[in-house]
């Protein structure tokens, strides 16, 4: 089992990649739907997250206000540490199982789509890392219609992330996602 890590800072196309590489007969492994399960009501992340950012992160219904976990989450560098201190073991263990699934289901290669790929342990799943790029403010209106969210909420997560030279010094491939865009000549071997 060949297993890729696509990564990207947030707006960066990382998910029409993947789809891309999951019409092609990756198994695509998507970090978004990993996170959101180990938070799901009842589950001890919740309450690990609520001792450091707050019981009032967790809705009256035992669900997680993401929206004010990630206000607290990414307004500094020690923060988002800490939220990842937190959640990265219990993804990497999801992720082990995906591709232990992923191999019984007769796959020889799955996509590992996670956006903080790089200050996790996940990396160590992976053979080759995919990195995203695209440019800052193109990926602020991509961010701000998907997200519906306000424009500081957008800068203030994208501050958060590490520098595009950080994402470049990991990637094994690096994929420009504005135009011309044509993804399968930038993933050429892999495919």
């Amino acid at each position: 089992m060949t297993v890729y890590g696509l990564t990207g800072k947030t707006g960066a196309g990382k998910s029409t990649v993947a789809s891309f590489l999951k019409e092609k007969g990756f198994y695509i492994i998507d970090g978004d739907i990993i996170a959101r399960h180990i938070t799901d009501r009842g589950k001890p992340a919740l309450r690990l997250l609520s001792e450091s950012f707050g019981e009032d992160i967790i809705n009256t219904d035992g669900t997680l206000n993401r929206r004010l976990l990630a206000l607290r989450a990414f307004s500094s560098r020690e923060n988002t540490d800490k939220l990842n201190s937190i959640t990265h073991p219990l993804i990497t263990e999801e992720f082990r199982q995906e591709i232990e699934k992923a191999e019984r289901e007769g796959y020889t290669k799955a996509v590992i789509d996670a956006a903080a790929l790089l200050e996790s342990e996940c990396k160590k799943l992976c053979s080759k890392i995919i990195v995203v790029y695209a440019p800052e403010e193109m990926r602020l209106k991509r961010i701000l219609s998907r997200d519906g969210i306000t424009e500081e909420e957008a800068r203030t997560r994208m501050r958060a992330q590490k520098s595009d030279e950080y994402y470049f010094s990991h990637a094994d491939i690096i994929v420009k996602s504005y135009a011309p865009y044509n993804i399968e000549e930038q993933l050429g071997d892999m495919l």
